[in-house]
């Protein structure tokens, strides 16, 4: 039965998030779906070129209708990124109290900020349809790890909006059983009787797959072991990490490269960490690519990179990373415990180290760099295993739609 999906999502295409899967997946089924949604701005600061507050204000998207509020850009700063996250919220409440659009279900996505989930809510309220969110980023939490936000009372506010929003939805999904957990502690707040909480991870878009070795101009034979990061080089992924293990693996002699494909507020703070540790010619960072194209560099690595700065909440995170590398078939290295931890162990298909701790991952590199071939093969077949039993994109379609329709 066809019904019109109405998404509220900050970040939407041309924006690099996996909700512009999910909706072109619920086209295909026979569903409408319109998405509200801002200017895209995302990692850089600054709009991206041809959007702006006059123009590409309005588009299709494999068959989805786009509806891009106007939003502050988020800059550099954290005063720039306040403003971007407010300006959204504020344009949402405008546009939902004068829009003429009648959707059946409500479906908020919900990466940071929270905050625009009040587009979502509101919107359901006022028409009186059910309201979904999906939870990929926990807050207040979330603005203590990564927002350094300490303040008892900016939290305390944040949090009691947290309580609202999840009032006011009529399902709440999860991207990790941890987060599941970390909902229903709360959940008392909010919800008496049965719970509307579950769990519903990420899947890997269809290009995520194995791809055989294609000349790159930016990826030449090195001989080398090649460990790589793909997606936001940003201050909550811990890259400082890597110029580190990179200067012991040098002294140790261990032949490794390491190719950094992405941007983000990281990025130049690491090319000073690698500049100042004299490690410059271990490093490949091409810059940000199409995710279509990032199976084709994954083909010139032997290995997979993921790691975090130190919080607890990364721990509960199972980042949307490992599922395309995955994928991918690519032993995975990784610099976390929690969830991610967990599932490279259950799929035995990679090594893990603690977060921050450069000398182990030297080592686990080192072991890696040195293991048989079929070793890695056996890493590479298992992590496929895993993806397609427990990240299958049509069974996760499929039970959301279950979920969505209850």
């Amino acid at each position: 039965m066809e019904q019109h999906i109405l998404v509220v999502s900050q970040y939407f295409h041309p924006e690099e998030f996996r909700i512009n899967d999910i909706c072109r997946e619920w086209v295909q089924r026979g569903h409408r779906v319109t998405v509200v949604t801002g200017i895209p701005n995302y990692p850089q600061g600054r709009f991206y070129k041809g959007y702006g507050l006059f123009r590409g204000r309005r588009e299709e998207y494999g068959g989805v209708n786009v509806m891009r509020l106007p939003i502050v850009p988020r800059g550099r700063g954290a005063a720039m990124l306040a403003l971007n996250y407010l300006s959204f919220v504020a344009s949402g409440f405008l546009w939902k109290s004068f829009t003429g659009l009648k959707a059946d279900k409500v479906f908020i996505f919900e990466v940071s900020p929270l905050t625009q989930a009040l587009v979502g809510v509101w919107y359901a309220k006022r028409r009186g349809v059910p309201c979904a969110i999906y939870v990929q980023d926990l807050w207040p939490e979330n603005l203590k790890a990564v927002g350094g936000i300490h303040n008892r009372h900016i939290l305390g506010a944040v949090d009691k909006m947290a309580d609202y929003i999840y009032r006011n939805c009529s399902r709440i999904l999860a991207t990790s059983p941890s987060f599941v957990s970390r909902l229903e502690e709360r959940r008392s707040a909010w919800e008496a009787g049965r719970s509307k909480v579950a769990y519903w991870p990420q899947y890997a878009e269809g290009f995520y797959r194995p791809a055989e070795r294609m000349p790159l101009p930016d990826m030449p034979c090195s001989g080398r072991f090649r460990v790589a990061f793909t997606g936001n080089i940003g201050y909550s992924q811990g890259l400082d990490i890597l110029p580190r293990a990179a200067a012991l693996l040098r002294q140790a002699g261990v032949p490794c490269e390491f190719v950094v494909i992405g941007d983000g507020r990281y990025r130049e703070g690491l090319l000073g960490e690698i500049e100042n540790r004299g490690v410059g010619e271990m490093f490949r960072l091409p810059g940000r690519k199409r995710p279509e194209e990032i199976p084709g560099y994954l083909a010139w690595c032997d290995a997979a990179f993921i790691s975090f700065a130190e919080s607890p909440l990364f721990g509960m995170t199972i980042p949307a990373k490992l599922q395309s590398y995955m994928a991918c078939g690519m032993p995975i290295l990784a610099a976390a415990t929690g969830e991610t931890r967990r599932i490279v162990r259950e799929a035995r298909c990679g090594a893990c180290c603690d977060v921050g701790d450069g000398q182990a991952l030297a080592g686990i590199i080192t072991e890696m760099a040195h293991a048989d071939p079929e070793r890695l093969s056996d890493m590479s077949r298992n992590a496929l295993g895993y993806c397609r039993e427990h990240f299958g994109k049509d069974m996760l379609m499929a039970r959301m739609e279950e979920m969505l329709a209850e």
